[in-house]
């Protein structure tokens, strides 16, 4: 079976490095890759995967090359082709991809929509508004005493959403978004949510149109800095699964939250395939939503993939053709753990080129995959070419093992300007 995978970040390497773990794949291609991702090879016949200079938002070059290569399956990462309509696209041409189609993966690219739909359906989520004018959303967060989280209606790179704690805190991310239009057209609307008090998790479900089947919890560390200090940022590591949630209170989490949102897709003619990862906080009166994304959370991936037991080619199949009904998810027991390594000044401006070393002595620690999301290859040198440039992913029996594995194996890379977060996990642990 001959597959594309479409991105070139730490999700996209986790996607490829289980994908080729399949019987069933037989060539693999990923657009544009990274470094990591050219260096993988397929179990079924040791061939390496094989990277494409074609870049993820490339709609019409890569409906060409699946086309001329007859690829049996393509695969979808991030967020932006989803939102571009890429599905609608291949699926007109009569190729087969898995992700959810452009009118589903409004979940994701319009927070408004998600919002509005979310109210419709009865989907517990946090008091809010949708605003375009200045003087109604400053009206709104005065209500809200200025604790809210104001954020860009569009695809921000993870890094839309301001939390604020006060009046003038409300009125400056207001500013920020739709005066200075920091985030461009993302930000031409606003959601205002009202500040929920909690413990944040991450829900993941793979979905078929009908049926959504949970995943484990899982829990992503958003902030820059320890103790969740500092800016936004796509992720500085994240563990699964988080000790928050029982079996039963993720099972009622997914009957609360899953349910209506299923029927609701039902009766807007909504037609979702591919992952649905809700961003959950555990309140006093229960889960509620704050934001749904429409594919694996980064670096979510990175931990779930490496605990899945199930074939992954088998598992998308079943999502685009609607069989997960007869399916079932096995994970592998103990937990897992990935830390970030970063470019220094990310989520901010940052430098690229800088020569990454130690990757075979991390790797060379039993239990330990070391996932490329900001690399290239300059000669045989691996250098960094984004913000966050690696995912060092650890598993064992406990928590405890996992992330102690974890940094033993970060500990071992260097690059210049190198940066990570010490605290991955220990709330986990507490």
């Amino acid at each position: 079976m001959k597959i594309l995978v479409i991105g070139s970040g730490g999700r996209e390497h986790a996607l490829v490095w289980k994908l080729a773990q399949s019987p069933h794949a037989s060539r693999i291609w990923c657009a544009p890759a990274n470094a990591g991702i050219a260096g993988e090879r397929l179990v079924s016949n040791g061939s390496s995967v094989e990277s494409l200079p074609i870049a993820a938002e490339d709609l019409p070059r890569l409906a060409a090359f699946a086309r001329e290569q007859r690829v049996d399956l393509t695969v979808v990462g991030p967020d932006n082709p989803l939102a571009l309509g890429i599905v609608d696209l291949f699926q007109g041409e009569g190729l087969r991809i898995w992700g959810p189609n452009q009118k589903a993966a409004q979940f994701e690219s319009s927070k408004v929509f998600s919002q509005a739909f979310m109210e419709r359906h009865g989907i517990p989520t946090a008091r809010a508004g949708s605003f375009e004018d200045v003087g109604a959303a400053r009206a709104f967060t005065d209500s809200l005493g200025g604790r809210c989280a104001v954020k860009a209606d569009g695809l921000a790179l993870g890094k839309g959403v301001l939390l604020c704690h006060s009046v003038p805190e409300a009125h400056e991310a207001i500013d920020e978004i739709l005066v200075k239009q920091s985030f461009g057209t993302a930000g031409r609307k606003v959601v205002i949510q009202e500040l929920l008090e909690g413990v944040e998790v991450s829900l993941h479900a793979l979905c078929d149109g009908t049926t959504a089947r949970l995943f484990p919890t899982s829990q992503d560390h958003k902030r820059a800095l320890d103790g969740d200090q500092g800016l936004n940022t796509g992720g500085m590591g994240t563990y699964c699964p988080t000790p928050f949630m029982t079996e039963e209170a993720l099972a009622e989490a997914g009957r609360a939250i899953l349910d209506p949102w299923l029927r609701g897709c039902a009766a807007e003619g909504i037609d979702f395939r591919g992952i649905l990862y809700p961003g959950v906080m555990l309140t006093r009166t229960g889960p509620k939503v704050l934001e749904f994304n429409a594919r694996f959370g980064d670096p979510e991936t990175q931990v779930y993939l490496t605990r899945l037991e199930n074939d992954l080619v088998e598992l998308l199949e079943a999502s685009v053709e609607g069989r997960l009904g007869s399916v079932e998810l096995k994970w592998r027991p103990g937990a897992s753990v990935c830390v970030v390594l970063a470019s220094g000044g990310y989520p901010g401006a940052y430098a690229k080129g800088r020569p990454i070393t130690g990757l075979s002595e991390a790797e060379g620690i039993a239990d330990v995959k070391v996932f490329h999301a900001g690399t290239a290859l300059r000669g045989l040198d691996v250098v960094t070419n984004g913000g966050r440039v690696l995912g060092v992913t650890a598993w064992g029996a406990s928590l405890a093992v996992a992330r102690d594995r974890a940094y033993a194996a970060a500990d071992r890379i260097a690059f210049e300007g190198r940066q990570l977060r010490r605290d991955i996990a220990v709330k986990g642990l507490r």
